[in-house]
């Protein structure tokens, strides 16, 4: 029978979601090992996206076939008993021929950005501290150019074999006011996404709001399908995973970011 569950993780001492050789500690590896712990079999568990190391989730979607006599509560539970405290299942229901990735209509990412003068310790695992103060007219100017139907390329590397063409829902930019100055949350949601495509998306928007890059060379960087002219890759801890799209989920009602 094929469970789906809902994961989340703090990615900071982890090799990324996908296994690698020997027992380089990955999610996909500590899932595998509590889900054989339990269940006596061995399982290869399939997610909706393979984040890099450091990347955290709290909406990883993933699946795996198993035999289990008991409910998907139960599996739930007795999985969660036997993962380390920093990844942990948020529900469990079977869904026959289900594949996480393939299944899966949008992915919606968000990454944390720390305005502050001074550094912060309790987000250093969690966001990226910028000094500088960023200008949010010019963030969300180049967040705009983001939406709709492109070529990304200049973003990210795609899988073998697949072309770099995707589809962006959301991209915005909001500002939360804190006492040491401000947190800034980009969401971008899209069809799916290249390597590192949201790390260099953000890097390269952040030197917009530095005022290091002006509008026009953003959209030209852009539209060059050129890795190699985004010379600034946001650090891994500031993103998370925060949701994928399904056929089945239930309808939302309200408006997104723009």
């Amino acid at each position: 029978m094929t469970y789906r569950a809902t994961l989340a993780y703090d990615g900071s001492a982890y090799q990324g979601f996908q296994r690698q050789a020997g027992d380089t500690p990955t999610i996909q590896l500590a899932l595998e090992r509590a889900i054989a712990a339990v269940t006596g079999q061995s399982v290869t568990v399939n997610a909706a996206g393979r984040t890099d190391s450091g990347v955290h989730a709290v909406g990883q979607v993933i699946a795996f076939d198993v035999d289990w006599s008991h409910g998907p509560h139960d599996l739930l539970r007795a999985v969660n008993a036997h993962l380390p405290d920093d990844i942990a299942l948020q529900d469990m229901r079977q869904q026959h021929g289900f594949h996480p990735r393939y299944d899966a209509l949008a992915r919606c990412y968000r990454y944390t950005v720390i305005q502050a003068g001074q550094r912060q310790p309790l987000w250093r695992n969690s966001a990226w501290w910028v000094r500088q103060p960023l200008d949010m007219n010019r963030l969300q100017q180049a967040a705009d150019l983001l939406r709709g139907r492109h070529d990304f390329a200049a973003f990210g590397q795609p899988p073998q074999g697949e072309n770099t063409v995707r589809e962006m829902y959301r991209s915005g930019w909001t500002r939360h006011t804190e006492h040491f100055g401000a947190r800034l949350v980009y969401e971008v949601e899209g069809t799916a996404f290249l390597h590192h495509m949201v790390r260099r998306m953000v890097g390269l928007q952040v030197e917009v709001g530095r005022g290091v890059v002006d509008l026009q060379t953003f959209a030209r960087i852009f539209a060059s399908a050129d890795l190699s002219m985004v010379k600034v890759i946001a650090p891994p801890q500031g993103l998370v995973l925060w949701r994928v799209r399904y056929p089945d989920d239930p309808p939302t009602t309200g408006g997104g970011s723009g």
